[in-house]
């Protein structure tokens, strides 16, 4: 794979060279522009499925931007839009005549409107909020015109804070009630409390607008804008301005200093996607996958700063911060309820991330368990550490242990390095393809193990889940095609079937010396099964499908912008695998045990009520009508309680060799505790390891009847 990004790297050097690509193209040379035909050649020459920039390609450009510099429509007016408007066909010719005049108009306008904004919230939040009134915020923005009045647009303005100020409120009411006796609090009346909630809310958008909307430079709204236009190729295809390659670059690194979590923007929240393995959110087991932070305060703060709204990169800004200080995040839960949830910051290291295993005992028969958050490799130094060497590793140490079956757990896996997921799934078969590679208009290439020797040649159960993404697909979905692994979990996996390459767009520039210009990260290939299709939007389809708490949420490739789409070519080569179990047999019986646990309806049903609630777009204003649905909300909580009261009868162990260390390591020992106590509450392990006993069951059946015959 390096081989062909090396050669697609010199070809577009030479390309460059051929068109004299240097600053001196400019009569009147200037970043924006230089950027803007660096990324839009690389993009017409280097993508995988490159878009023609035409009209259409115009206007989507016009409006997803517009969209992510007001997505709540709290700026514009009806008559900015009208006057935007003359550029919806244009922006495709404006690229190529590497005219910004689009962007320079909407930013102007931009800057001018948010002044506005800040005079117009500080006029609303001077003004007392009547919650005995019959009033509903509606939150489904896309829906929303833009206001053609200013009148109009202090209305909007209005009603967002007065359901923002509502939470406010509501803790201080809160507080004032759960207030002992004997405490020195104040008794205040409703109009006292209201009119403080009304302050703490400014406060919190003070903070907002001065940090953050006013630190941001010209620069970085043009950032906006070039990602607009990258992302109508596709949700991959992204530009890092120089700074934030470098914080991308660090994370590559291997450290970072935060709380531990990876998050996303979806409209106006900002939403947990992963809590990684070790760090400081994950050892807390309070935040979750699919909570949405709403309010962060910091541990010299007395108020929290809502991030409602807000760019990513600013509430990541809030979030992080130095080891050893404490961040308050205000969270509504998946299942709906508000918390604040104390965190103390730390270094988060990446190499906890890194390959894990145990093992269990189960009706006399001991089975493997590893876990792999992510398929790692050091690039400058592969041999030095890549996840196939550190599983092979931990298989070696597990069948030192009488390990008579494996269960590979990829659950929330994003993918990492395709050498070393084809290397991985070379432990488990003999030899031959694992995944297929196909560059545009190049003939496809076919990626094998070419290593006879296998490493575990026993029962294999792999489990997924729809973060399970890219390279877990690959090898989910090779093992599924040989038949040599039964894949338990989800409906489907992520759906990520594309592979990206990063261009320094440095190194395409000559004679450039002002400064960085950044780097595009650009999809060049798609990945397919050996046995033709691909995994694009449709993910790997489990064996035996389970529900899940995110079963119902619109999280994978397919419900992303612009995803490239399914399709599917010749299939490879090869055989299935020559085993004696009984693959067939045992995902019926699994499909029928699964039919009748009662966990699993119960998260079913969970994952039903969760996805109900975060469809609400009607909130009440009325204080009553807004308490009464919270009480109702964490009433309705309570019946998935038993939830987190599962307990397997299973218990799981460390390796000899982890022992030996905890003696030095009471860290590691309590990261271990951690990890075995929650597969011990795992109604998905539970299943994983009761088909590896029925494959294990029949393979002695299989060969009693090989051996009779």
């Amino acid at each position: 794979m390096k081989r062909n990004y090396n050669i697609l790297i010199l070809m577009l050097l030479l390309a460059f060279a051929s068109c004299s690509f240097t600053t001196k193209t400019f009569s009147d040379p200037n970043k924006d522009k230089l950027l803007i035909q660096a990324i839009t050649y690389v993009l017409e020459r280097g993508h995988f499925d490159p878009k023609e920039i035409n009209d259409e390609f115009s206007i989507e450009v016009y409006s997803d931007y517009l969209e992510q510099i007001d997505p709540l429509k709290q700026y514009f007016y009806e008559s900015d839009i009208k006057e935007f408007e003359q550029y919806k066909t244009e922006i495709d010719d404006q690229l190529k005549a590497l005219d910004i005049s689009f962007f320079n108009l909407t930013h102007e306008r931009l800057m001018q409107r948010i002044e506005e904004a800040k005079v117009i919230y500080k006029e609303v939040l001077d003004t007392p909020f009547d919650y005995s009134v019959d009033e509903v915020f509606n939150s489904d923005y896309e829906a929303l015109d833009f206001v053609s009045s200013k009148k109009e647009m202090k209305e909007r303005w209005r009603q967002r804070l007065k359901y923002t100020n509502l939470a406010n409120y509501d803790d201080l009411i809160n507080a004032q009630e759960s207030a002992d006796e004997n405490d020195d609090v104040e008794k205040k009346s409703l109009e006292e409390i209201e009119v403080a909630s009304r302050k703490e809310t400014l406060k919190t958008i003070d903070i907002y607008y001065n940090d953050y909307i006013d630190d941001m430079e010209r620069k970085d709204w043009f950032v906006v804008f070039i990602n607009a236009i990258t992302q109508e190729f596709d949700p991959h295809t992204t530009y890092f301005a120089p700074e934030d390659k470098e914080v991308f670059n660090q994370g590559m690194s291997g450290k970072l200093e935060g709380i531990g979590a990876r998050l996303q923007k979806r409209m106006d929240n900002i939403k947990i996607v992963e809590l990684i393995s070790g760090g400081p959110a994950w050892r807390g087991k309070e935040l979750e996958v699919g909570d949405i932070i709403q309010k962060v305060r910091q541990e010299d703060e007395k108020e929290a700063v809502s991030i409602i709204g807000m760019r990513i990169d600013d509430a990541i800004k809030l979030i992080k911060g130095p080891k050893g200080t404490n961040v308050y995040l205000t969270v509504k839960k998946v299942d709906g309820t508000i918390e604040v949830i104390k965190i103390t910051r730390d270094i988060v290291e990446l190499e906890e991330t890194h390959a894990k295993s145990s093992i269990v005992t189960k009706n006399d028969k001991r089975f493997g368990v590893i876990n792999l958050p992510k398929f790692y490799a050091d690039f400058e130094d592969y041999q030095k550490l890549n996840a196939a060497s550190d599983v092979k590793k931990e298989i070696e140490r597990l069948k030192e242990e009488g390990m008579e079956g494996l269960v590979l757990d990829l659950r929330g896996n994003g993918g990492g390095s395709l050498q070393t997921v084809v290397e991985m799934a070379g432990l488990f078969i003999e030899q031959g393809p694992i995944v297929q590679v196909r560059s545009t208009d190049e003939p496809k290439e076919v990626l094998k193990d070419t290593d006879k020797s296998i490493v575990w040649d026993g029962p294999l159960v792999i489990l997924v889940n729809e973060f399970s993404a890219s390279a877990s697909e690959i090898l989910a979905a090779a093992m599924q095609d040989y038949k040599r692994a039964i894949v338990i979990g989800s409906k489907q996996t992520y759906g990520k079937g594309t592979v990206q390459s990063f261009f320094d767009l440095n190194r395409m520039v000559r004679n450039y010396k002002d400064g960085d210009l950044g780097a595009l990260k650009v999809t060049r290939q798609k990945y397919y099964r050996i046995n033709g299709g691909s995994v694009q939007l449709e993910g790997v389809k489990s064996d035996v499908i389970v529900p899940d708490r995110y079963s119902f949420m619109d999280i994978g490739e397919k419900d992303q912008e612009n995803p490239l789409g399914w399709d599917e070519i010749d299939a490879a080569e090869f055989s299935f695998w020559e085993g004696y179990f009984d693959y067939d047999t045992t995902i019926k019986k699994s499909i029928e045990r699964m039919k009748d646990n009662s966990q699993l309806k119960l998260i079913e049903e969970n994952a039903k009520w969760v996805k109900t609630r975060m469809d609400e777009k009607q909130h009440p204003l009325n204080y009553s009508k807004y308490k009464s649905q919270l009480d109702l909300n964490e009433e309705e909580a309570k019946q998935f309680d038993e939830i987190s009261n599962y307990q397997t009868n299973l218990t799981f162990e460390s390796l000899p060799y982890e022992k030996r260390l905890f003696e030095k390591d009471t860290v590691l020992k309590d990261k271990r505790i951690r990890w075995h106590e929650s597969l011990s509450k795992d109604v998905y392990m539970e299943e994983a390891l009761n088909v590896l006993e029925d494959l294990k069951m029949s393979y002695s059946i299989k060969k009693v009847a090989t051996v009779k015959d």
